[in-house]
């Protein structure tokens, strides 16, 4: 029996990605295949340097493999334009970084309402775009500081606005690299247990790279990297 729910959400089919140098060719990524489920939270892990962050930027479709097809649904992601994939990434996939990269000089609320504002015909007006990020920006905890610059708000704080950024759009999947790397322990398990919190309640499917053993043991499914494959999953 055909059974939809069954089917995978994402599909990596033999992946390869490696960056080359005057002195030598550096293989990342080796023929790696994947599957991945609606709703499922999937930590990467391993040693620095392995392939975790290149892994993700092809999930994210930030950057393009030197072989091999992402299905997205049953798309080919990497058939298309850079435009259309531009787009594409804008409403489906939502980003958060060790690093917030937020605008400074602009307010929380501001930050958040950008991705609304990109796209073809700017489906989202500029009150629209802020009354989406006023609703994300409470679910995230920071209700109190919808205007207050980025650059006035703790660590703790400015991760909370760069994850309301991310789900903005309501993005069917969240990617997060180090999401937690420059926060101390108390703000890291908040910014835990929000991740968690967004992924069941959202439904959306959250794939995350970390070193952070306690972020690792949360989620569903935990996959290491060696040598350029894919070598335990573990359930």
């Amino acid at each position: 029996m055909d059974d939809k729910k069954d089917q995978p959400f994402m599909v990596l089919k033999s992946i390869s990605k490696g960056f080359n140098t005057k002195e030598i060719n550096i293989e990342i990524l080796n023929q790696v295949d994947f599957d991945i489920h609606k709703g499922e939270s999937i930590a990467i892990v391993g040693p620095s340097g392995i392939g975790k962050s290149t892994l993700l930027h092809l999930l994210g479709t930030l950057d393009r493999p030197d072989q091999g097809s992402l299905f997205f649904m049953g798309r080919d992601l990497f058939s298309m334009k850079d435009e259309k994939l531009a787009l594409f990434r804008n409403e489906k996939i939502g980003f958060v970084f060790q690093f917030h990269h937020l605008l400074a000089g602009f307010t929380a609320v501001e930050n958040v309402m950008i991705p609304c504002m990109i796209g073809p015909g700017k489906k989202n007006t500029k009150k629209r775009a802020k009354e989406k990020a006023k609703v994300i920006l409470k679910r995230v905890g920071l209700l109190h500081r919808l205007f207050h610059r980025v650059e006035d708000l703790s660590g703790g704080e400015q991760q909370r606005v760069a994850m309301a950024r991310a789900l903005v759009m309501e993005p069917d999947l969240l990617l997060a690299d180090e999401p937690t790397g420059n926060l101390d322990r108390k703000n890291s398990q908040e910014a835990h247990s929000l991740l968690i919190e967004l992924n069941r309640e959202l439904g959306m499917t959250l794939i995350v790279v970390t070193h952070n053993n306690e972020l690792a043991g949360l989620m569903q499914k935990k996959v290491t990297i060696k040598d350029g494959k894919i070598v335990n999953c573990e359930l």
